[in-house]
């Protein structure tokens, strides 16, 4: 028996995966720093790399079309917002 890969549609009726983005570990070398020094080093990292905002944004469960409702109204600002400027 040939395999199901071969055959023309099989991939129509196979879910698609998403694929997971890699997790970035933050952390600090705080071998010759002061702790506090090393403490504000990380919280600037934590800061910069939006891992909060993941983080609030994942807190609760959200309906794909409700993200799909908000992106649109975002968008819609933005373009109102480029066109007062004009």
């Amino acid at each position: 028996m040939t395999k199901n890969k071969n055959k023309k549609g099989f991939t129509m009726f196979q879910k698609k995966r998403k694929r997971k983005k890699q997790s970035t570990l933050l952390y600090v070398d705080a071998t010759n720093k002061s702790y506090e020094r090393a403490i504000s080093e990380f919280k600037r990292k934590v800061k910069n790399s939006n891992m909060l905002k993941e983080l609030r944004e994942r807190e609760f469960y959200e309906k794909p079309s409700a993200a799909r409702r908000k992106q649109r109204k975002q968008r819609l600002i933005k373009i109102k917002s480029l066109r007062l400027d004009d």
